[in-house]
């Protein structure tokens, strides 16, 4: 049996532990009431934006607020929204693992937004053409990820979708789809008189172009979106993740205390042994 000292260390150790899970599961709780806020104005803005976008548009198709003669690459882009760091579970390892379903190298080219995602890409052998840090703060500047989107026919999105507190699922994408049917939940069933068209309104320098204008915000709140919805996930997977870490550090140091107990009260009863033991000697050679 161990020694008292070295599984009061443990212990210790444990309940160091113990009090890190725990403000770390208070951190990600205050992180997810203000996250879910910030994706229920993205939506409502969302929604406003499209109402007039779909009234203007010059094309059945998004394109992305590219311009006329502007020729994309033809290739899928892929994008990938991780966790800037670990203590996130392993919803990351899990998006990875969808994200290899769908890679080719010949067809597809990565952006992969977090630090931990770059890891885990590097760790599977999959070199990534793009790299952005996920953001720290509330403001996100989508500039550079847009002009990127945008050179590109087509970009697959993967990305952790907040379910619950408890469950938190990885979906992948379209965007130009996604896009539409956000737009057919916002849209109206019936237009009123206050039709924005070019019969009461005038564009300037044309249509063409404030539809492409709109296009870049709507495919700014979609990207920030999705970026809010996948932070919200990971504080929800690392919510979850450090609860069940407390859970078990408490255990464990419940059980190195009863060891501890056990051990010194081991140890007393030995030094009794003992101490009776030579005692009776004492006594056995005084008698002779």
């Amino acid at each position: 049996m161990r020694r008292p000292l070295e599984i009061r260390a443990q212990e210790n150790a444990v309940r160091s532990v113990v009090s890190l899970t725990s403000a770390l599961e208070s951190l990600s709780s205050m992180q997810i009431a203000k996250t879910k806020n910030k994706v229920l104005i993205s939506n409502q803005f969302f929604d406003e934006v499209w109402s007039i976008y779909k009234q203007i548009r010059v094309d059945a198709l998004f394109n992305f607020g590219r311009q006329v003669d502007e020729k994309p690459i033809d290739k899928e882009l892929l994008i990938l929204i991780t966790a800037k760091g670990g203590l996130s579970g392993d919803i990351d390892q899990r998006l990875i693992r969808k994200f290899i379903e769908r890679y080719d190298q010949a067809k597809n080219d990565v952006l992969v937004i977090g630090h931990h995602g770059a890891l885990k890409l590097k760790q599977s052998h999959i070199d990534y053409t793009y790299y952005f840090d996920l953001p720290e703060k509330d403001y996100i500047n989508l500039d550079p990820l847009m002009d990127i989107t945008k050179k590109y026919t087509r970009s697959r999105i993967f990305y952790q979708d907040y379910i619950s507190l408890s469950q938190q699922e990885i979906k992948d994408v379209d965007l130009s789809e996604v896009v539409s049917s956000k737009g057919r939940i916002a849209d109206m069933s019936s237009v009123g008189d206050d039709l924005v068209s070019e019969k009461n309104y005038i564009f300037e320098p044309s249509s063409y172009a404030v539809a492409a204008y709109l296009e870049n915000s709507i495919l700014r709140l979609t990207l920030a979106q999705f970026i809010y919805d996948s932070r919200l996930a990971q504080v929800a997977s690392r919510f979850k993740a450090m609860s069940a870490a407390k859970e078990r550090s408490v255990d464990t140091a419940t059980q190195l205390h009863t060891e501890y107990n056990r051990a010194k009260r081991n140890q007393v009863d030995t030094r009794l042994k003992e101490s009776l033991a030579g005692l009776k000697k004492i006594r056995a050679e005084g008698a002779a």
